[in-house]
């Protein structure tokens, strides 16, 4: 359903784009449309599904047919060049071959696994980085209408002193600073209009549409942003266990396993099967219309080949062994700096965005009624105010969806709603629940 609504958004006129505010959902369910960070993951997938399907197939039942053409003196019958014309049907099956098939066959599979679980972590990434792109806009077009706001404002200061020079009221030095202000706001938004355009060709790259620039976007609701955040250790757990690009790295290693028994058994006897049924132009004792038999083959010494293709392995799989543990510790690290970021995000910058939001509205007010009253002209000012705590309220709700994006990610799925909720602010959730930091002891990162 998702990739059919992707792909129903993607074949979208642009006119139809500009009639309507583009929502966070078309963008969303636009992860799994082509874009080449995804088409490369899905081709790595295809090619170790092609492999894992070319070693299952190495003992498949082999049938051939070969035919010659050509002509031969028998130096006992004293004859010139008698034709000596051959057709042959041969059947040949492995029957056994000390393993090899089976551990090359569990070592394609399990990197096939591992490139689908690489895909689906692309596909996450993918979620994010739209979801990211698509606040970068929405954030940018907030910070151009405050910027425009205060430019109004230092417009209106510098045109009024313009005037009260005339009359004496303020000085050239004074009347140059409001100029130079009203300059500074006019390079600032200018600046935040050039970066609005620019958010939206990122967007729109980000979406496999270079050129379309989206218009107008709906600001999300975000109301997941209120989960409850369950606790470090069990969210470690879960990651440990679920994480797409942790599995991955743990089935390459068991391909890596597998590959190794395969070389091993190179050097074990193998079984073969074999039936013919032939055709020849000129008889001869040794020759046979119809044969079977079984072929063992054991190769006694092979060199150094085996050798050094076991070293080259072996040395492929420490190099797994030591990007997974890598991989552990930076997964780990991510997850407790996420899981901080969602905290810090709800219990301390919300609060004083809210804070700082509700003071600018009570600050607009006033001003609103001093300027009724005719008393200042500060309103212009104000509402540039209003703007900016706007942006920095909003700005926190998008930074918080994206670390519960980034959360997600880490564990592999969403988290679940019935997760216990973390304390209030003003204590330390992380001593509070007795939950070590990534630098304390008890097998955080070292």
């Amino acid at each position: 359903m998702t990739r059919l609504l992707a792909l129903a958004w993607l074949c979208l006129a642009p006119a139809a784009l500009a009639a309507r505010p583009l929502t966070l959902e078309e963008v969303l369910a636009a992860a799994e449309a082509p874009h080449p960070e995804l088409d490369a993951s899905a081709a790595q997938r295809e090619l170790a599904e092609a492999e894992a399907a070319l070693a299952e197939s190495l003992n498949d039942l082999r049938v051939t047919l070969e035919g010659s053409l050509r002509s031969g003196r028998n130096r006992y019958s004293g004859s010139d060049f008698e034709p000596d014309n051959s057709l042959r049907l041969n059947l040949r099956k492995t029957l056994l071959d000390g393993g090899r098939r089976e551990a090359g066959a569990a070592a394609a599979r399990q990197e096939a696994a591992a490139r689908h679980l690489q895909w689906l972590d692309a596909r996450a990434q993918r979620r994010i980085a739209l979801m990211s792109r698509y606040f970068d806009v929405l954030l940018t077009d907030m910070r151009y209408a405050a910027d425009n706001e205060f430019m109004a404002v230092a417009y209106v200061n510098w045109d009024n002193a313009r005037e009260r020079l005339e009359l004496g009221q303020v000085s050239a030095p004074e009347l140059a600073a409001l100029e130079a202000e009203f300059q500074g706001w006019r390079i600032q938004r200018n600046d935040a209009e050039r970066k609005a355009r620019e958010r939206r060709a990122w967007l729109a790259s980000a979406l496999n549409r270079p050129g379309e620039l989206p218009g107008e976007l709906a600001d999300p609701r975000l109301a997941a942003n209120d989960r409850p955040l369950p606790g470090f250790e069990p969210l470690l757990a879960r990651m440990q266990a679920q994480n797409p690009e942790l599995l991955a790295q743990k089935q390459l290693l068991a391909a890596s396993r597998h590959r190794l028994e395969a070389l091993r058994a190179d050097t074990l006897p193998s079984l073969e099967f074999e039936a013919e049924a032939a055709s020849w132009s000129r008889e001869a004792v040794t020759r046979d219309d119809l044969r079977a038999g079984v072929n063992l083959v054991w190769p006694l010494y092979q060199g150094r080949r085996v050798d050094a293709r076991l070293a080259r392995e072996q040395a492929r799989f420490h190099l797994l062994q030591a990007q997974h543990e890598r991989l552990q510790l930076d997964l780990r690290q991510a997850l407790y700096e996420t899981w901080q970021d969602i905290q810090q995000l709800r219990e301390t910058e919300r609060r004083a965005a809210e804070v700082d939001a509700a003071h600018r509205d009570l600050a607009l007010e006033k001003a609103r009624a001093e300027y009724e009253l005719e008393l200042k002209t500060n309103l212009g000012a104000s509402m540039a105010h209003t703007q900016g705590a706007a942006l920095r309220r909003r700005a926190v709700e998008y930074r918080l969806a994206l670390a519960w994006a980034r959360l997600e990610g880490l564990l592999g799925g969403p988290v679940e709603a019935q997760a216990p909720a973390q304390p209030r602010a003003g204590t330390d959730s992380s001593l509070a629940q007795g939950e070590p930091g990534p630098s304390s002891s008890g097998g955080e990162v070292k």
